[in-house]
């Protein structure tokens, strides 16, 4: 058995090699991965013996020979067996390689010539060579295969394990060229290419995913798109639905016009607050709604400290909570609630984190921008009623309605929400809830809404006692909605711009 080692990364390399040449497997390797099992004591052949040619322009070409690639190559037919004694090329049957750190240094920020260096040609070749011909070939694409690898003794490497070996190195091959391709798209563009390539590594398996029968796991993406799947502080691991709710509720908590707290069920937002201090901020979120918040998520864009940990713990049962940063005193009285789950999430890169989003239907991938534009309050237009400028109230109202389920509104008054409706199947129906929801609160309270009204709504909001209001506009029937805000006393602004959320 002839096996070929080409690796950049070298780790449990010597302790593989070794347990080859005990299995009496010829070793044959690279330039630097031939000095360093030389350097350990072990007999090898460097490929140059192979090719002819020692490594030229500058690494770029080591392994790209009929020579190597014929040895990998040859199924075993009677045919292939005499082309390659013909040649002079003996058959390779095991390879060990791993690719250049292309991600590490893009995730690190090396610049594009940098960058360009770190594209595997010849490693790449080999890891898809091998793979393609596993019917006769193993392959080692990964130090974390090694240890199996060893365990199975090379009795136990039948075609249904080199099978298993060259579906991993297809996939390791497809990610690495995956990476690639989104960088250079980043580079050189089109912004929506005519092919998309997503790459994701599986970060943990989930218990289950919405619902007990079905299977679930986690994958994060490589690049700077968020703090990644980070294990919490303390507590369960997060479940499917924890994941998709702490995500909702950071995106909104750093959307927050000023320091504040965001407390989440289902993906919806039960309760928005400002305030200085993370347990004021708590306190004013609890408050906004203390019966939907029981078993949420809590985030705050602002640190967590003993205070609020304390206020939490006797606050009744949550999820999770998530803040930049946790104390080391709050984390000492979080302690004492075992299954709370306590994440650490950083604000949002400046580079814009979120991105795009992918949704996926019946057969296809549907991808967009993130919704993060936010029109500058200086740019609302305001329609009717008593003229004056937006106050804090009412672009708090407006981000918020940003981040529901459509159709959504919200009531704010006096830097927190009051009652939020959301996720109905009309606009009327979601004035009605947020204004049952806010109770006496509604009046002198604010309202925002993610699309146009209807004059229906204007109704229910001069009703409520509500004193002003902002949605996009943009209806055929503005005019009587703008009619009806006169006539009732409501300040109205439209932005122009709507908000839905599916």
């Amino acid at each position: 058995m002839r096996a070929l080692i080409s690796t950049y990364d070298k780790t449990g390399l010597i302790e593989l090699a070794g347990w080859l040449v005990e299995q009496d497997v010829t070793l044959m390797a690279t330039g630097g991965t031939a000095a360093a099992l030389s350097a350990a004591g072990l007999p090898v052949e460097d490929t140059k013996s192979i090719t002819g040619f020692g490594e030229i322009l500058g690494g770029r070409v080591k392994t790209l020979h009929p020579g190597i690639f014929g040895g990998i190559l040859a199924d075993g037919s009677a045919e292939h067996a005499r082309e390659l004694d013909e040649a002079g090329i003996a058959p390779i049957d095991l390879l060990v390689a791993n690719l250049y750190p292309f991600r590490q240094a893009w995730l690190s920020g090396a610049d594009p010539d940098a960058l360009v260096e770190q594209v595997d040609i010849g490693g790449v070749s080999l890891v898809r060579a091998a793979a393609k011909n596993f019917a006769r070939v193993a392959v080692l694409a990964d130090p974390s295969q090694y240890a199996d690898a060893r365990a199975r003794g090379l009795a136990g490497w039948d075609e249904a394990y080199r099978r298993e070996l060259a579906a991993y190195a297809f996939r390791l091959v497809a990610a690495y060229d995956a990476d690639i391709a989104h960088v250079f798209t980043s580079w050189a563009g089109p912004a929506w290419p005519e092919r998309l390539t997503l790459t994701g590594d599986r970060a943990g398996s989930l218990r289950y995913g919405e619902n007990p029968h079905q299977e679930a796991a986690v994958y994060e993406v490589p690049g700077p798109a968020g703090w990644g799947v980070a294990p919490p502080l303390q507590g369960k691991a997060l479940s499917y639905n924890n994941w998709a709710d702490v995500e909702a509720a950071w995106r909104l908590v750093w959307d927050l016009p000023g320091p504040g707290a965001v407390g989440l069920k289902h993906q919806m937002p039960c309760g928005v607050a400002l305030a200085d201090g993370a347990a004021s901020a708590w306190a004013r979120v609890q408050a906004a709604d203390p019966v939907s918040i029981f078993g949420g998520i809590v985030a705050f864009n602002q640190p967590l400290d003993a205070d609020a940990a304390r206020a939490l713990v006797d606050g009744g049962f949550l999820e999770v909570i998530v803040a930049p940063t946790v104390s080391a005193e709050a984390r000492a009285i979080l302690a004492a609630k075992k299954n709370l789950r306590v994440l650490e999430a950083p604000a949002p890169t400046a580079s814009g984190v979120f991105g795009r989003e992918v949704r996926s239907v019946a057969g296809a991938l549907l991808v967009q921008d993130t919704d993060r534009r936010r029109v500058d309050v200086t740019e609302w237009r305001q329609v009717a009623g008593p003229a004056g400028t937006p106050d804090d109230d009412l672009t708090l109202a407006w981000v918020v309605a940003q981040h529901q389920k459509s159709n959504a509104v919200a009531l704010v008054a006096e830097g927190a929400t009051v009652g939020l409706g959301q996720g109905q199947t009309n606009r009327i129906d979601a004035v009605n809830q947020a204004i049952a929801r806010a109770g006496e609160q509604a009046a002198g309270a604010v309202l925002a809404s993610d699309a146009f009204f209807f004059p229906d709504t204007v109704k229910a909001l001069a009703a409520a006692h509500v004193r002003a209001a902002v949605s996009p506009g943009g209806s055929v029937r503005d005019a009587a909605v703008i009619e009806a805000a006169n006539k009732a006393g409501l300040a109205l602004w439209f932005t122009g711009e709507r908000h839905f959320r599916h």
